[in-house]
């Protein structure tokens, strides 16, 4: 595996990408796109699984996008459209696409798949956006996250259950306050026949609902797109699971990437 760092992308917006290639002939091309709320995170911190995507023959590119307060909705939504721009004037414009991505990567993974019709992985994705503000209009949003999100690796963090409050808080943080952009901004309105094939994994009883998954999965099949879900016990959130749905990503994307 050859990794190089910081591979500009948008110039304008100070955006880089690092790039994984594996040994041989690769199969495809995955956007792995990490998480954090669209507040936090780095791009950095999905090298694991960037690693494992290239241990299996896949090129991986691993973006940086916006973040609160530099980027509220839609910007990474935009820088998305960049790279997608980036990688068509490439070396591997060639190669097939899919994505990957967990928490706000998972709900960015899920955007690609119905802006571009790419295979897409999402793990916790935030997919239930103006439907459940709708339902919790009584809950007082804070930031109160325990997670130690920005100490430890994705992988062990675990947000230890619902927490409502701040789930709320980091989607309207996400929109600046503004309430008429959450219908736009939710992707299951806008799933078509075209959009990509999707795996789709929540944990039961963690912070991100899984009626999510469910409204999705519901669309998808309505839209005869292929859809595969994962409903995992316990509260672990995005990569917290990764190793436990490794395989059956890893058979999704061999299937659907090529």
């Amino acid at each position: 595996m050859v990794a190089v760092t910081e591979l500009v992308y948008a110039a304008q917006q100070q955006l880089a990408l690092d790039l994984y290639q594996p040994v041989g002939t690769p199969q495809g091309l995955i956007i792995d796109l990490h998480g954090g709320g669209w507040f936090r995170g780095d791009k950095r911190k999905d090298a694991d699984w960037a690693t494992a995507l290239t241990d299996q023959g896949f090129v991986v590119v691993v973006p940086n996008y916006r973040l609160v307060p530099v980027g509220y909705y839609p910007a990474p939504l935009q820088d998305l459209a960049l790279l997608m721009q980036w990688l068509h004037n490439s070396q591997w414009q060639d190669l097939p696409l899919g994505a990957v991505g967990s928490s706000a990567g998972g709900n960015l993974s899920v955007e690609l798949a119905v802006q571009y019709g790419i295979p897409a992985v999402s793990l916790s994705g935030i997919l239930d956006i103006d439907a459940w503000l709708a339902q919790h209009t009584q809950v007082v949003a804070a930031e109160g996250d325990t997670s130690q999100f920005n100490q430890l690796a994705s992988e062990q963090i675990n947000q230890t259950g619902a927490n409502d409050q701040f789930y709320k808080w980091f989607i309207m943080n996400y929109f600046n306050q503004r309430t008429d952009q959450l219908t736009a901004a939710t992707p299951v309105h806008r799933v078509t026949p075209q959009t990509g094939p999707l795996y789709l994994a929540n944990s039961l009883a963690e912070f991100v609902p899984v009626s999510g998954v469910q409204a999705f999965a519901t669309a998808a099949v309505e839209a005869q797109v292929p859809v595969e879900t994962a409903f995992l016990s316990g509260s672990r959130h995005g990569k917290g699971y990764l190793a436990d749905v490794l395989p059956a990503t890893m058979a999704f994307l061999k299937h659907y990437v090529h």
